[in-house]
């Protein structure tokens, strides 16, 4: 039976295991998809806890896979897809959940692989890329602008400082000091995190501040809307819909279609986006690899190898 990494119930890394489940089966509009490499993402471990994202309802059965973005190989294809043919290399969100040799995959947000990208590469567009590239086409700033990126050296972090340079903006990356260096060859000017990075991040704008991609939330999410004379360009990925709007910004609205993965692969082949994999893990320490992320240790993307 196929290998999968769950968790058996809400909780901390205690509720997780290994499982021998059942091949899914793909109904209408799905592809089961044989894993070859899966993300790991912050909100992997969130969903653990009991974390779910704006407008999930319903109960999770359990035990439920971890996990989000995959990219692998089609294995059968459910009623009703069309484009897409067993055996096609794809990568997309994992409605089954990622940490697994199958699962299944909406047919309607996965894309093509381009043969040119490795599947460890796609694993990690789904989520971190394709969040990223959504926010900065929300925010709409001409040429020149100034962004400022809250949590700039996480995976979201980087796509976006990399994607807002290939828009032609200026970037600022609030991050540690340790990931200064990174943040740097990401194109954006460092502003290190911690008590006082408002007022450094001013000192960085002279001319101000005309943005801010939120990736961290609370205390931190409060200071960077007063950076802004226009609260409207101040949206979130890291903070509650009602939290965000009392400050007078707005959550990140993901468009989840086959054309933004298609157009984050478009920039990777391009060079204008590098998804800066420093780790990878074999499905059998997917555990550790949740706990590097979930630890806040992962500089760039963490991705699990599940097969080549």
């Amino acid at each position: 039976m196929p290998k999968a990494y769950v968790f058996t119930r809400y909780g901390g890394p205690e509720t997780e295991a290994f499982a021998d489940l059942d091949r899914p089966t793909p109904g209408p509009g799905l592809l089961l998809v044989a894993v070859r490499a899966a993300g790991v993402n912050p909100v992997d471990w969130k969903q653990r806890t009991g974390y779910r994202r704006p407008g999930e309802s319903g109960e999770r059965a359990f035990p439920v896979v971890l996990g989000n973005e995959v990219s692998g190989v089609v294995a059968e294809i459910g009623e009703g897809v069309e484009g897409f043919a067993v055996g096609d290399e794809v990568f997309g969100t994992a409605s089954a959940g990622g940490y697994a040799e199958y699962t299944l995959v909406p047919a309607a947000i996965a894309a093509h692989k381009p043969a040119e990208l490795s599947h460890t590469v796609a694993a990690t567009l789904t989520v971190a890329a394709a969040t990223a590239y959504d926010g900065v086409r929300q925010l709409a700033l001409p040429s020149g602008a100034t962004l400022l990126v809250t949590g700039a050296g996480g995976g979201v972090g980087a796509a976006a400082a990399q994607i807002a340079r290939a828009f032609g903006l200026r970037v600022i990356g609030v991050a540690g000091t340790a990931k200064k260096d990174f943040v740097e060859s990401l194109g954006a000017v460092h502003v290190a995190s911690g008590p006082q990075w408002a007022g450094r991040a001013r000192s960085a704008a002279p001319d101000g501040i005309d943005a801010v991609y939120d990736l961290v939330g609370g205390e931190v999410l409060t200071e960077a809307a007063e950076l802004l004379a226009d609260r409207t360009r101040l949206i979130t990925a890291a903070a509650p819909e009602e939290t965000v709007r009392q400050l007078g910004g707005a959550r990140v609205t993901r468009a989840r279609s086959a054309a933004v993965l298609e157009e984050v692969a478009r920039l990777v082949l391009d060079g204008d986006l590098d998804p800066h994999v420093t780790r990878t893990f074999p499905l059998d320490e997917a555990g550790e690899a949740l706990r590097t992320v979930e630890e806040g240790h992962a500089r760039g993307k963490i991705v699990i190898e599940v097969a080549r």
